[in-house]
């Protein structure tokens, strides 16, 4: 049975915005959920199948707000809200991830994703490895935000190995926070899109979130934690023991990383490739593997990955 919706339009310009150049984005929205679309004095009618009709119409006001917040809207924009309605209508059981900011929910946006964030939810120890992009550590941090929120956790522990990428940074200055600042940016930044400013800080503060290079894990048993190891291709082997041996008792490890983008000097083997034949076959630890198709940011980055593997 055909169904019927409408968009209201505000006036000619936000139009011209909406629907891109010879209506261009119109057609892209028309040919991803196979909807009819005609535009009249300031009303944009769509006609098909229901879940087609409202999934469309969804996409469309997201566009508008974009259009009315900033005045302007991209094909990157209009590409993006296709493919997360398509995530979500594709996903009978969506898996959302409730993290600090009221009203943000995280969630997967491909199978690969889901699969990762069962593989968090089920096992004490997962290692997630694939390319950039794919969010790797954007996903489990939101887990550890979530498990921290939820009360299944105490305290997270986030660790980076502190190893220049093909390029000598010489002598930072400032105390050793600010020398391993450059190294931990992203840790912080992911934690700052889940989280108000306040509770950043507080939560530093406190220890309740640690985040320190990987040469300071030694010695240490976490208790009661969930601990990320970031750009973990970049650990040794040794590295990788000594980081794997502080699970402590109610604690979940996710290790995350690129073995296409090893950083170490020559020679010396990677902790994250060697310990794939290591553990692979040991209960209660997974490995999760993303590939390009699970990249998720600029849609050039997919590209990249593409061109760097010819």
């Amino acid at each position: 049975m055909t169904h019927q919706n409408t968009v209201i339009v505000q006036n000619d310009t936000e139009a011209s915005i909406l629907y891109g150049s010879h209506d261009r984005y119109l057609r892209l929205v028309r040919d991803a959920f196979q909807v009819q679309l005609v535009a009249r004095r300031g009303l944009l009618k769509l006609e098909g199948e229901k879940e087609q009709v409202d999934t469309s119409r969804e996409v469309l006001n997201k566009l508008l707000e974009i259009v009315r917040s900033t005045g302007r809207l991209d094909l990157e924009d209009v590409e993006q809200a296709i493919v997360d309605a398509k995530s979500d209508a594709g996903e009978e059981t969506t898996q959302v991830i409730d993290v600090f900011l009221k009203g943000i929910f995280i969630k997967p946006k491909t199978e690969g994703q889901a699969k990762y964030i069962e593989a968090i939810k089920k096992n004490d120890l997962v290692f997630c490895i694939g390319p950039a992009g794919t969010g790797k550590t954007y996903l489990a941090v939101a887990m550890a935000l979530s498990f921290l929120k939820s009360g299944r956790i105490r305290r997270i522990v986030l660790a980076r190995p502190a190893v220049e990428a093909g390029e000598k940074l010489g002598y930072l200055p400032g105390d050793i926070k600010a020398k391993v600042n450059p190294y931990l940016r992203p840790l912080y930044d992911a934690i700052a899109d889940m989280m108000d400013v306040g509770h950043v800080k507080k939560y530093l503060e406190s220890d309740i979130i640690e985040i320190l290079p990987l040469a300071y894990m030694r010695g240490r048993t976490l208790n009661d934690s969930f601990i990320i190891l970031d750009e973990a291709q970049n650990c040794t082997v040794k590295q990788m023991k000594t980081f794997l041996t502080r699970l402590g008792m109610r604690s979940r490890v996710v290790v995350t990383g690129d073995i296409t983008q090893v950083d170490l000097p020559a020679g010396e083997m990677s902790g994250l490739i060697d310990v794939q034949e290591r553990l692979m076959n040991i209960q209660n630890i997974s490995f999760v593997y993303l590939t390009k198709s699970d990249i998720v940011r600029h849609k050039l980055v997919q590209d990249i990955v593409d061109a760097y593997e010819m």
